[in-house]
Parts: structure tokens; C-alpha cells; sequence
């Protein structure tokens, strides 16, 4: 058969330059990010128990059924083989605090899919992150639910802080480490002291807080498989993390009696998790590496400033920082693209 007969039979696909090729598909993309998931899903079980298990299959089933269902009613192609609503469903699961009801579990899952991914087109279409998104939707409706905290099976977080810090040991037992940190700068009151039995609890994740957000050695076990399989670019976490802690640093030196230690801020927290497997997210960061760093190094920045005003009632800036750049990205892009040889920069 000529090229002809082909063009005209549907064989041959015919697009104009420039052509790239890469050997991945998005459900190969999607099953490396489940992989990279698993120590922080078997992290969640170990310190959470059946109270992890049970939201995190809430979670992927509410997004899986709603994608199902809205693609259906959309007339569409069914989407759900490509694992994205899978990898939606464990990171808004990774994000609930884990008393929270399943009930309330489903609605943020549906609201990740429905709302914040298939009004716009679905996948590639969604400017911000579905399951970030959904946990601000949560975070504002739910206040109450999002932001009580229940010890993790092993340990509060009373039984790992430094017997020096001025809050009482019946409040903290329903707290994060961020939230005792930004409450005692709210009060004036000294910086909690970040001694080795500490930093090794939130290195494991024998703490309070979401339920896979708190083991950063599980998380970084992730992130490794991710950046060894060039599933995620190492521009964008290495500038978050890295502008937290050359920040911290500058702050806790300034101020060492009322700002904690760089340390404390990378631990602690939604960073890691939203660094390595949030910031990154293909459809809603920059395309190229310049424009990467820049995204990473403002994320770094409003997470600093949410976690360390002392005005603010919220403590931790992960999420939003990324949902804030998520709406700078197609500047950033923009801005950031390269230049055709022989093309104007006007």
C-alpha cells in the first residue's frame, strides 16, 4: 500500500514538525508513581492502621467511580485504564487527616475528578492539581474534620517533644508538630527544641498528621524510584526543598528562640510529600527546566512565609503554595520556553 492509500485509509498519523518521541505512556507514568507510593502506603498502615486502609480505598473508589461515571455521561472514552484517578485517589488519601469520615473521604474524591479535572476536559486539560485542590475544598468546608488530629498507633506527639516547650501535655495529643510550632509563635513563646529523639520520630513518621505525609524516609524511597526511573524532573523538588531549608536556616539563625531549626520544617509536615510527588505533577508544573526551578524555588518561598508569620492561624503552606504557582505555570512556560533557532525573542 502507498503512503497515499495509507493517509487516506486512517494508518498513518500526520502532524507537523517538530516530533517527539518517548517510549512511556500515561499508564506506565501512573503505575511508577503507584510503585513509589507503596513505602508511604505500607508507612500509613503501620502507624495508622485500618483507619488508612480504609480512606485510602475510599478514596481511589470514590475518584475511580466518579471518572467512570463522568466520562459516561459526557459521552466520552472511559479513562480509568490510564491509573490516573488511582494516583488521584492516594494523594488525596496521603492528605486526610486519618479520623476523618470516609463519608467525607468520597465527596473530596468526587470533587477531585468531577470538578477539578473533567469540567476542564480531563486528563492534561486541569490547571491545578485535582487532589490538592480537593483538600483546599475540604480544608475550607470541613474545617473542623481537616484539622483534627488523632495520634498515630504508636505514639502522640507529646510523648516526642521536649518537656521544655509551655503547652501542656493534654493539648498535645490532638496536634501536628506544625501546629504546636505555629501555635507557640502565635503566643510568643519559645521555639520547641528539636532534639535527636525527635528528629529521628518525624524522619520514620511516628507522628501525628496526615496519614501519608508523615514517614519522610518512606517518602524519599519514593522519590528516588521516581527520579531513577525519569518519571519526575529533579529540578522541581530539589528547588522546593532546597529554598525550605536555605530559608529555615536564615530564619531560625535570625531568631533561634522563636523559629525552629531548617530540620523541623523539612521533616514536618506536607513537604516532602508535596515536593516530590505534588509540585511534580506533569499536567499542572512548567514544561522546562528553568521554568521548573522557578516553580520549586516560589512554592519553597510561600511555604516559609505561611509556616513562619506569626499573623497567620494556618500551619502549614505546602498545598497552597502549590495551587497558588499552579496558576502561574502557563507564564512560567511561557516565559521560560526556548527559542527555534532562527526565531525572533520578541
Amino acid at each position: 500500500m502507498s503512503e497515499e492509500a495509507k493517509i487516506e485509509a486512517g494508518t498513518l498519523l500526520v502532524s507537523s514538525s517538530p516530533h517527539a518521541h518517548a517510549p512511556g505512556s500515561v499508564r506506565s507514568i501512573m503505575r511508577d508513581v503507584i510503585i513509589a507510593l507503596v513505602p508511604a502506603l505500607l508507612a500509613s498502615w503501620w502507624f495508622f492502621g485500618a483507619r488508612a486502609l480504609i480512606l485510602e480505598c475510599t478514596c481511589v473508589a470514590s475518584c475511580v467511580l466518579a471518572e467512570w461515571l463522568c466520562r459516561r455521561a459526557m459521552g466520552r472514552p472511559d479513562t480509568t485504564a490510564d491509573l490516573s484517578a488511582v494516583v488521584t485517589g492516594l494523594l488525596l488519601a496521603f492528605n486526610l487527616p486519618p479520623g476523618i469520615s470516609p463519608l467525607l473521604a468520597a465527596v473530596g474524591g468526587i470533587f477531585a475528578i468531577v470538578v477539578c479535572k473533567q469540567f476542564y476536559g480531563g486528563l492534561g486539560y486541569n490547571p491545578f492539581n485535582p487532589a490538592l485542590a480537593a483538600r483546599a475544598f475540604l480544608l475550607l468546608s470541613f474545617t473542623g474534620a481537616m484539622t483534627t488530629w488523632s495520634a498515630s498507633g504508636w505514639v502522640s506527639v507529646a510523648d516526642v517533644l521536649t518537656t521544655a516547650t509551655p503547652i501542656s501535655p493534654d493539648a498535645m495529643t490532638t496536634a501536628t508538630p506544625l501546629g504546636f510550632a505555629k501555635g507557640g509563635l502565635k503566643a510568643g513563646a519559645a521555639a520547641l527544641g528539636m532534639t535527636p529523639a525527635l528528629g529521628w520520630r518525624l524522619f520514620l513518621g511516628d507522628v501525628n498528621g496526615c496519614i501519608g505525609e508523615t514517614s519522610a524516609l518512606a517518602l524519599l524511597l519514593g522519590g528516588a524510584y521516581l527520579l531513577a526511573r525519569k518519571v519526575i524532573p529533579w529540578q522541581t523538588p530539589l528547588a522546593f526543598i532546597g529554598t525550605v531549608a536555605v530559608g529555615a536556616t536564615i530564619i531560625h539563625a535570625a531568631s533561634p528562640a522563636t523559629q525552629m531549626p531548617a530540620s523541623f520544617h523539612l521533616l514536618t509536615g506536607g513537604l516532602l510529600l508535596g515536593a516530590i510527588f505534588m509540585a511534580t505533577d506533569m499536567v499542572t508544573s512548567p514544561t522546562t527546566g528553568r521554568g521548573q526551578l522557578i516553580f520549586g524555588f516560589c512554592c519553597g518561598v510561600l511555604t516559609l512565609v505561611i509556616r513562619t508569620v506569626a499573623s497567620g492561624d494556618y500551619p502549614e503552606g505546602v498545598s497552597f503554595s502549590i495551587l497558588i504557582m499552579n496558576a502561574f505555570v502557563p507564564l512560567i512556560n511561557r516565559f521560560t520556553r526556548k527559542i527555534p533557532f532562527g526565531e525572533s525573542h520578541a
